[in-house]
C-alpha cells in the first residue's frame, strides 16, 4: 500500500480549506448585495442553499487542519476580502454575472479536486471520499448556476477568464504559503 506524501497532504488540506472558505466568502458577498441593494429572493434562496454545502466542506477542512496540525494559508485575510468583493461585485452586475461567478469557480474546483482524487493513495480513504463528495456538490452548484442563467457570451467570457485565472493563482499560492 503506497502512502500519500505528507507535504502533498498538507498542501491539499491547506488549499482546500482556503478554497472552501473562499466560496463561503463569495456567497457572503453575494448575499450582502442581495440584502442591501439588489432584491431577488429566489436568487438569495439558491445562494443560501449552496452556501450550506460550502460551510460543511469548510468545517471538514478546518477540522483536518487542526487534527493534522497544518498551518492555514497566510493569505486567508486577503482571500476573504477579495472573495467578498467578488461576490458583491458580481451580484451588482446582475444575476447572470453572479451565477457565472459560481460556475467559473466550480469549473476550476472540479479539475482541482479531480487532480487531488487521482493523487490520493489508499492510506487516505476518508479524505479521498470527502473530496469526491465535495466535488460532486461543486458540480451540482455549477449545474444550478447554468440553469439560473450563467453564460459565457460577450462580456461574460472575459469575466469567466478573470475569475478562473484568479482562482488558479489563489490555489497555487495557498498550496505553498
Amino acid at each position: 500500500m503506497k502512502k500519500t506524501n505528507k507535504n502533498k497532504l498538507e498542501e491539499f488540506i491547506r488549499v482546500d480549506h482556503a478554497g472552501e472558505r473562499g466560496a463561503i466568502k463569495i456567497y457572503e458577498g453575494q448575499l450582502l448585495a442581495l440584502n442591501t441593494i439588489i432584491r431577488n429572493d429566489e436568487l438569495k434562496k439558491k445562494i443560501e442553499e449552496m452556501q450550506i454545502h460550502e460551510k460543511e466542506h469548510c468545517d471538514y477542512f478546518e477540522s483536518e487542519i487542526k487534527k493534522r496540525n497544518i498551518k492555514p494559508t497566510k493569505f486567508l485575510p486577503l482571500w476573504d476580502l477579495l472573495c467578498v468583493g467578488l461576490g458583491f461585485g458580481s451580484t451588482l452586475i446582475g444575476k447572470k454575472a453572479a451565477m457565472l461567478c459560481t460556475a467559473s469557480v466550480e469549473e476550476v474546483i472540479d479539475k482541482h479536486y479531480q487532480n487531488q482524487i487521482n493523487q490520493l493513495k489508499n492510506d487516505e480513504k476518508e479524505l479521498k471520499s470527502k473530496i469526491i463528495k465535495f466535488r460532486n456538490d461543486e458540480l451540482h452548484h455549477k449545474d444550478i448556476a447554468y440553469k439560473e442563467g450563467a453564460t459565457k457570451e460577450g462580456f461574460y467570457s472575459i469575466m469567466d477568464k478573470i475569475i478562473k485565472t484568479g482562482s488558479k493563482i489563489a490555489i497555487g499560492i495557498s498550496e505553498k504559503i
